[in-house]
Parts: structure tokens; C-alpha cells; sequence
């Protein structure tokens, strides 16, 4: 684990990029503020978590980083004691964290829950949408430490790392570390309620997009060729044929735009 800080003082805001080693836009970025040194007008922390799998270009050495909060200095694996150590670093810190994904091209955002912090910053931010993920939170680092997750394009991609950057400075603009104004957008809120799961196949397709309704009675994936049907709506999220080992992507539900918008004023 790589840590570094602008500005002098006691950060209470951190930046988090590098947690997945096959996710390198977030270090980009957090490399570029390195090398920029911006003045800032509050401290903040500069953190790449998972230097190990950065190297190897793997998503993890032993187990999913991202999966394994709060950690245990006492474990077995590489990423349980690097959660540990993570944790203890952010300890007290608002936490902003980068990854990239292989379903979906344009930022959203993620939260463990739409709060305060979240209806306050992610309007702020970039993102075409929120997501709550309560139902889904154990060993992700919002489990552990307050953090606004971020997905910020399609692995590996330049427009990613852009983004990364663009979302980073918006993130430390909202909270007051760089100087400027943001702007506040209306964003659709989205609640995961399901996973969709895959079995073992040769093949895996995905029929819809992400973020748009999947009516009932419609089919959405398939492996080697064997259709699922909606048995009721719902709308994809992180939906890809090859994202996860088991998993298409999740089910969730449309909440009212206006909740985030409402105290965004």
C-alpha cells in the first residue's frame, strides 16, 4: 500500500484507487494530483491499496479485496491483513474510492446507503447515476470506513482513466479540498435487490442495457444458449456476460429522482 498526502495537517478525506490490481484507471489519476501538486485549502490522503495485484495486472493475489473489509491482521491471505491495514489508514477519513467495470461505459456512482453524505456529494459528481446497495455491502469498504464508490468507464480504457481524473477533482471540489464550484445534477437513484446468477457455460450473452428497464416476460441473458426470462421488471445493473465468474449483474429498482435532487439545493 502506496500512501501519500497534499497539503499539512490531519486528513479527514482520502482517495482511494488500486483496490482491484486489473483496475488501473483510479491510480492514474491519483498519480497525476501527485504530480501536479495542486494547492489545496483542506488536507487530503492519496492512497493505492493493492500494489501487489497492480503489479501482477490481476484483479487480486488471494482473495477480492473489495470483499474482504474489515480485514484481520491476523489473516491468511494477502488482501485480509491489506483490508486491516486499509481500514486503520482511513480510520476518520470521508472516503473516495475508483474502480472501472466491463458493463457499463458511462461513471455512476455507489453508496452504501442514500444519506446524508450521499444526497450531499454524488450530485456534485459526474455520474449518469446512483446506486444504493445496502442489501449487498458485507466486506466492501463502505462496510467498513464512509466512502463514495465510483465506477468510472471500462476497464483499461482511456476514457476511464479521463473520467477517474475528472471525478477525482470533482470529488475534492465537493468537499472542499480544491477551490472552484461544482455543478449539482439531477440523478436517478437505483436500488440493487437481486443477484442475477449464471451457471457454468461456454457461453454467456447479455440481451439489455444497464439502467433500462427489463419488462416482464422479456429475456435478458443467456448460457450456451439457454435463455432467462424476467419472471417482473426490473432494471440491470453491472450486467456484463463476463464481469463475474457466477454472476450476470444485479436486479435493482428505480427510486424517485427527486429524493437525491430534493436536498441538493
Amino acid at each position: 500500500m502506496r500512501v501519500a498526502q497534499l497539503g499539512s495537517g490531519t486528513p479527514e478525506i482520502a482517495v482511494v484507487a488500486g483496490i482491484h490490481g486489473d483496475e488501473p484507471c483510479g491510480v492514474r489519476a491519483v498519480q497525476r494530483l501527485l504530480d501536479e501538486r495542486p494547492t489545496v485549502e483542506r488536507p487530503v490522503k492519496l492512497v493505492v491499496a493493492n500494489e501487489e495485484a497492480l503489479e501482477r495486472q490481476v484483479r487480486f493475489v488471494d482473495e477480492d479485496l473489495n470483499r474482504a473489509f474489515p480485514g484481520d491482521p491476523d489473516a491468511t491471505t494477502h488482501e485480509g491483513q491489506l483490508a486491516h491495514e486499509l481500514v486503520a489508514e482511513l480510520e476518520d477519513c470521508l472516503t473516495f474510492s475508483m474502480h472501472s467495470t466491463q458493463s457499463h461505459g458511462d461513471p455512476f456512482a455507489i453508496v452504501k446507503g442514500v444519506d446524508e453524505t450521499a444526497r450531499e456529494i454524488v450530485p456534485q459528481l459526474p455520474v449518469a447515476a446512483m446506486v444504493e446497495t445496502s442489501n449487498f455491502a458485507e466486506g466492501r469498504l463502505f462496510s467498513a470506513i464512509e466512502t463514495v464508490e465510483v465506477e468510472c468507464g471500462l476497464q483499461g480504457s482511456d476514457t476511464a482513466a479521463e473520467n477517474a481524473d475528472r471525478l477525482t477533482r470533482s470529488f475534492l471540489t465537493a468537499v472542499g479540498v480544491l477551490p472552484g464550484d461544482t455543478v449539482r445534477r439531477e440523478l436517478p437513484v437505483y436500488r440493487l435487490t437481486d443477484v442475477i446468477r449464471k451457471e457454468q457455460a461456454e457461453t454467456y450473452e447479455v440481451f439489455v442495457d444497464n439502467f433500462t428497464e427489463v419488462e416482464a416476460g422479456s429475456p435478458f441473458a443467456a448460457a450456451d444458449g439457454d435463455k432467462q426470462i424476467a419472471e417482473e421488471s426490473f432494471y440491470p445493473v453491472l450486467m456484463s456476460p463476463n464481469g463475474y465468474q457466477d454472476v450476470f449483474g444485479y436486479t435493482a429498482e428505480k427510486l424517485d429522482v427527486l429524493e437525491t435532487a430534493a436536498t441538493a439545493d
